[in-house]
Order: C-alpha cells, then structure tokens, then sequence
C-alpha cells in the first residue's frame, strides 16, 4: 500500500477516500494553508477572542449544526471583519468632522459595528452552513426565530441583506481553511498509512481537544511562544512573527492529533509523531513543543514527558 506525504513543492465517509483523492485533499490543505499564511495582515486572529468564538460553537450546537460549521464561520468572520473595518475607517470623514472633535469618525464607525455585529457574526454561521451539503441550513423563519429568542428582533429582509453584505466584502470567496478540515484529513492519511492507528477512536477525542485549543487559544500559543523564543516576556517584534504559527492551520491540525494521542493511546505517541511529521513536514520537535503547551494548559499544571 502506498504512503501518502506531503509533497515538498467534501470528503467521502470517513475511511473510504482512496489514496489518490486523499493526496489529492492534502496537497490543496497544503497549498490554501500557505496562501493563507503568505497573506496575514496585522490583524490576524483579532476576531478570535475566546467568548466571541464560544459564542459561535454555541450557535452552531443550538441550531444542531455541523461542528465544521463553527469553525468555517469563525475564519469567514476574521476575513470579513479586517475587510469591513478596514474599508470604513479608511472612509474619508465630512468636512468639518474631524476638526471639530479627532476621534469622532473612529467612535462613529465603531458604533456602526456594534450596533450590527450580531447580526454579521449569524451571518457567517448561515454561510457557512451552505458550504456543507450534509449540514442543515438555517432557513430564514429559523433564523429570524433564533435571533428573536436571543433578543434581536430583525426582519427576513434584513437578515438577507446582512448576508448579501458579508458575501461582497469576501467577494464571494468562502472557500477559506478552518483547523477541523484540517485535522479529519489529516486523520483520514494517517489512517491510511498506518493502519495500526485507532484514527476512528481519535476523532471525537481530537474535536474536543481542537475546541479546547481554540477557547484557550491566547493562553496556548501564548506558552508555545515562550517555548520558542525561550524568553519570558517576548518582544513585540516576536510576538509579530509568530503570527505565522498562531494562523497555521496544518500544524494546529497535526499537534491537535498529537494530543489526543497522547491521551487516548500514550503507546502510539511517538509512531503517530513520527508519522505526522512524514506527512506534513513539520518537524517533530515542533509537533512534541506545541503538544506539551496544549496539555499543559489541559491538566492545567507543568506537564512532562510528552516530547518526542
């Protein structure tokens, strides 16, 4: 049986992807998430606060949505927002404005914002939705019902043109990486080329420890720059660079896989590293540091053991 790795330039159920479609699946993860990564702009990752991002896995499991769907939304709304922001500040005020008080315009946009950002957050939920097939999609009844429990009261018309609002400031691309995508690929290649691996009992295993990464997510990354910059109080300048690490979603998804491992079958920890690292070309000194930033976070005191 031939191995599946990463080359150095919908998914069927799980287990069934040929070797051919799963290379196939790889190779594009690979490609979006370095495009991704060639791209960031300053403000990466300043839609994902932990409360903003509970609130959406709390939508989604309301609405008994895909889990893929919280994930989706969460990027689509990152995008989104630096778009929206960006735009509207850069908005030359009235005439008079800025003389009469500096910060006038900035308040005004802001507020513009907040007065609507509930309704831009439901929106990327609902696209989001959309792009799974096998998802249930928020019709508009159920969306306006679900906005009206939590205290919005909003018209269909609205909710559409909120909608129509958030697919033109992403110019219609919404086809963007989320970390879970990442994550069941990879499991499904792994599965593939090991198969001695229990992937199927690590997949649930491997959703909640994705989740907790990504409520705890300041915290984590926060500890693996410590670790990297072997430096208490890191720098600006390296706190700029490690933007690159916090948005990477190949290595989020190998180190998520890490984890459970070490939880669920201790074992196979340094055969799945070993593999993980095959597969994507990430080192495995990378794979163990992360691991033991998450975990540490996870028992929630100093953790050994876990490197590879």
């Amino acid at each position: 049986m031939s191995r599946i790795q990463m080359p150095r330039t919908s998914a069927p159920m799980f287990g069934e992807a040929s070797s051919d479609l799963l290379t196939a699946f790889l190779v594009n993860l690979n490609n979006k998430n370095k495009d991704n990564l060639n791209s960031l702009s300053k403000c990466s990752g300043e839609f994902k606060d932990k409360r903003l991002m509970e609130f959406i896995f709390l939508i989604t499991q309301e609405l008994k949505l895909d889990p893929l769907v919280g994930y989706h939304a969460i990027e689509l709304l990152q995008r989104f927002m630096v778009r929206y922001l960006t735009d509207l500040l850069s908005t030359p005020s009235p005439e008079g404005a800025a003389a009469a008080e500096p910060r006038s315009s900035e308040d005004a946009v802001f507020d513009e914002v907040k007065d609507k950002f509930h309704l831009i957050i439901f929106s990327c939920v609902r696209l989001a939705s959309k792009l799974l097939l096998h998802s249930q999609i928020i019709d508009n009844n159920t969306a306006v019902g679900f906005l009206h429990s939590v205290g919005h009261t909003v018209s269909k018309q609205t909710l559409l043109e909120s909608e129509l609002m958030v697919l033109k400031g992403l110019e219609f691309k919404l086809n963007t990486p989320n970390p879970l995508t990442y994550v069941e690929i990879l499991l499904e290649v792994l599965g593939h080329n090991e198969p001695s691996i229990p992937v199927q009992r690590l997949h649930p295993v491997c959703c909640h420890i994705l989740q907790f990464v990504s409520l705890q997510r300041a915290a984590v990354y926060h500890s693996l720059l410590v670790t990297t910059t072997q430096c208490v109080s890191p720098s600006a300048e390296q706190r700029e660079k490690f933007v690159t690490v916090t948005e990477d979603c190949m290595l989020l998804g190998v180190c998520v896989i890490a984890v459970a491992t070490f939880i669920l079958s201790v074992k196979n920890w340094e055969q799945v590293v070993g593999e993980l690292s095959h597969i994507t070309g990430i080192s495995t000194s990378s794979i163990s540091d992360f691991a033991h930033a998450a975990l540490t976070h996870i028992v929630g005191t100093s953790f050994s053991g876990t490197r590879a």
